[in-house]
């Protein structure tokens, strides 16, 4: 039986922010984009979350919610001074480290020997020594699995420490709402409630092949989660192909006039995620996908440069370009990009295009 820890940070840049700066401590604030340029909320502290204030909300929503609020700009580098100062600590535990993103990874210590073996005892020591050496807290989840791992980090924020034994795993994950299952966004959640499916324990009444049937493959996912199996193992290794962000509208759009309007915000939380990850990732390719109201989908792909300004002008083509395939109303936008560990190639075309539409 595996021995996974997840370890997330709290509210990671605001508690960089407030350790650089103390003074900043008892006050509202949050890491974002300028309020007067469609900015959004990268993070905030746990003050300012008392005033309804998250992540991806506008900056200046929540100026409106909170008018003290101090927001302040992202600085990238000193986080990943940071986040590498984390991972030192971590490896001195365990070399089977998948880091997810700056603030947070997986830890395989199955085979550690050192806290007595004990993975509860491995992460309590973590928390101290990352306090300790960096002055800002951090959640750990235990469990045998990944998956549960991670639930559990979340469980008992901030600061907390939520263990799930082998013995507890049944227990656990029958009340288990499908909401935490890792892949279960709102959509899927509504379409899970339709079928009188809210928990665990209501996913295990019924039979594989009618989880299929109903989800695709995802649904025998959905089936093995909710008995506690996740077969995934620690990656320490692997690179990060692309990352992408998407939003399903409440209405749907008719044409080109009200899709562009909801670019700019998709691009912001784009740029948001990718500057967590590793900096040695370059950006390779742009991509944009397209779900019409028929529930059709179309990607569209262009070769990225090394100037923002013109990165995102080829995004506004691209969603123009894959509109005009089919010009039906539109249900859903994601944007994203291809991924290289080393530098990116220009490719001679200015856009190229997969031509795939399927059904989802």
């Amino acid at each position: 039986m595996k021995k996974i820890i997840h370890i997330d940070a709290d509210s990671f840049y605001a508690s960089v922010e407030i350790r650089e700066n103390p003074e900043l401590k008892l006050l509202p604030i949050a890491v974002g984009g300028n309020p007067n340029s469609r900015g959004v909320i990268a993070t905030c502290n746990y003050e300012a979350r008392k005033f309804g204030i998250h992540s991806a909300m506008s900056s200046a929503m929540a100026l409106k919610l909170c008018p003290s609020l101090r927001i302040l700009p992202p600085r990238m580098s000193l986080y990943r001074e940071y986040s590498l100062s984390m991972r030192e600590i971590f490896s001195n535990y365990t070399d089977k480290i998948e880091p997810l993103s700056l603030d947070e990874a997986y830890l395989d210590v199955s085979d550690s020997t050192l806290c007595g073996g004990s993975a509860t005892f491995i992460a309590k020591e973590i928390k101290e020594k990352v306090f300790e050496k960096l002055k800002i807290s951090v959640s750990a989840g235990v469990a045998p699995v990944k998956y549960l791992a991670k639930i559990a980090s979340d469980w008992d924020k901030p600061d907390g420490l939520y263990v799930i034994s082998p013995k507890q795993v049944d227990s656990f994950v029958l009340p288990l709402s499908v909401k935490k299952l890792p892949g279960v966004g709102p959509v899927t959640a509504k379409k899970l409630a339709g079928r009188g499916i809210f928990t665990c324990a209501d996913i295990q009444k019924l039979e594989l092949s009618t989880m299929v049937r109903l989800f695709g493959t995802f649904g025998r996912r959905l089936y093995e989660m909710s008995y506690g199996i996740d077969e995934r193992g620690i990656d320490s290794k692997s690179d990060r192909k692309s990352i992408s962000v998407e939003r399903t509208y409440a209405s749907d759009m008719h044409n080109l006039e009200s899709i562009f309007p909801n670019l700019e915000e998709l691009l912001l939380s784009l740029d948001e995620r990718f500057e967590k990850l590793d900096s040695s990732l370059m950006i390779k390719k742009l991509f944009v996908k397209i779900k019409f109201n028929d529930f059709s989908i179309t990607t569209i792909e262009s070769a990225a440069t090394d100037n923002k300004g013109k990165n995102n002008e080829r995004f506004h083509h691209l969603l123009s370009a894959g509109w005009q395939r089919q010009q039906k109303p539109v249900r859903l936008i994601g944007v994203g990009y291809r991924l290289s560990p080393s530098s990116y190639e220009q490719l001679p075309l200015p856009f190229e295009q997969d031509g795939s539409i399927r059904d989802e």
